[in-house]
């Protein structure tokens, strides 16, 4: 299947995801209010189904992550090697990641304490999510200090870390995994990375499968909800959107500053030339699809050399999404909030550290894919449930244009940096025209 039908297949699921949605929920409060064939045995079959299938994305997240980080940091590791430029880009990407994990913390518990969640519809919604989802909160680093976190990060049995579902000590062994095949010979890393190619494609053609039913899983989860809560938790949802949606416009705004910065760049001149490739990807949420206008819009009004377009633009899209960690910890800490969870120190920095790696290893994947593949491990991570998520998966169609908008802005400002040499000629005059 190409990508563009790829593409367009999983718009199309989003819209059914969602209609399924709010038809679930719709659905369980009218059998609130006058009453449902088969009474509780019938409640138990809609939570048993609604489990089955978040259960059928939950046993693809260890094998899916795991392969994802290898391949990744192999990719990074062999692009780094390529020359000084592409090494000073893979260093831009770097800083650029961790100031937006910094800042995601940040904006969202600041967020959060000026808009903080309605409790009653907190408790509408935990009210109808599958029974057991306010016990499960037994995370890896919730308890026992800092000290303990620290001794956690080294599994000292990989295959039990991942029975446990400790996805952070799973993650460190999967970047030094990553890099040890990176100093092997040629003859024995080509078949690593194949390998663990293969394992992640197949999960993702798993992930697929579950996905293509998904309007059905939501349904029976949205039903439950429904049948608990009733009309209660639909404005919890549209709070969700508003903070994770302003999660992404502040990283964007901060990106022009940081542009203007280290760009040496006037405000007016970059902020005119990224405007047609944000238009491109707020209209196809796809970076890959604005890459051509990216490439003529650096070229001719960033004062970017074509060499450094050309190979750091392309680069930047294959490895680099800065949305990443910003959004997915937009949604890990506000279903922190949501279950009560206490967001520790090392709580944050376990989601972050989890946010940063996993944010290079879902890089290229579907926006549907690669939603519970980035955000059940930082939920794992940081102890948090994650029944709620395929709630939030079918409105995710609305903070994904922002995802999209925000990684095109910030790849057109790394190709600035990664230039380096004043911008302050006329653009006109710089491309020759």
């Amino acid at each position: 299947m190409t990508r563009s039908r790829t593409r367009a297949v999983l718009t199309s699921l989003s819209l059914w995801v969602l209609i399924a949605l709010v038809g679930g929920v719709a659905a369980g409060a009218a059998a609130q209010a006058y009453g449902i064939p088969g009474g509780t045995g019938t409640i138990a079959v809609v939570d048993a189904l609604g489990q089955l299938w978040l259960n059928a994305l939950r046993m693809t997240i260890i094998p899916l992550v795991f392969s994802l980080l290898v391949t990744g940091i192999a990719s990074i590791a062999d692009a780094a090697a390529s020359g000084r430029l592409a090494l000073k880009a893979v260093l831009v990407f770097a800083a650029l990641l961790i100031f937006a994990t910094v800042y995601a913390v940040a904006a969202s518990l600041g967020l959060y304490a000026l808009w903080p969640i309605d409790p009653v519809g907190a408790q509408a919604l935990i009210a109808g999510a599958p029974p057991e989802a306010a016990r499960e909160v037994a995370g890896n680093v919730t308890g026992g200090g800092f000290e303990a976190f620290l001794t956690g990060l080294a599994p000292s049995n990989p295959i039990k870390a991942a029975a446990d579902d400790a996805i952070l000590a799973i993650v460190v062994f999967a970047i030094a995994f990553g890099f040890a095949t990176t100093k092997l010979p040629e003859r024995l890393r080509q078949p690593v990375a194949v390998f663990f190619e293969a394992v992640a494609q197949t999960m993702i053609v798993i992930v697929q499968w579950v996905l293509a039913v998904a309007p059905l899983g939501v349904f029976a989860l949205a039903m439950g909800v429904g049948l608990r809560a009733g009309l209660g938790a639909a404005g919890v949802l549209g709070h969700y959107i508003a903070l994770v949606v302003l999660s992404l416009i502040g990283l964007i705004l901060l990106t022009y500053v940081i542009a203007v910065v280290f760009g040496r760049i006037s405000l007016s001149r970059f902020a005119s030339a990224v405007a047609p490739a944000q238009v491109v990807a707020f209209s196809t949420q796809s970076s890959l699809a604005c890459l051509p206008v990216m490439v003529e819009r650096a070229t001719t009004r960033l004062g970017v050399s074509a060499p450094t377009a050309g190979l750091v633009l392309p680069l930047a899209v294959a490895v680099f999404r800065i949305t990443s960690t910003v959004a997915n910890l937009a949604v890990a800490i506000y279903c922190a909030k949501l279950f009560g969870v206490d967001l520790s120190p090392q709580v944050l920095l376990a989601g972050s550290v989890a946010a940063l790696a996993i944010s290079v290893g879902t890089v290229g994947l579907p926006g549907q894919v690669s939603f519970f593949a980035s955000i059940g491990p930082i939920c794992l991570a940081m102890g948090i449930p994650l029944q709620v998520l395929p709630l939030l998966l079918a409105v995710e169609v609305v903070p994904d244009i922002f995802r999209t908008v925000g990684n095109v802005t910030a790849d057109l400002a790394a190709a600035r940096i990664v230039e380096g040499r004043d911008a302050t000629a006329d653009p006109d005059a710089a491309s020759g025209i």
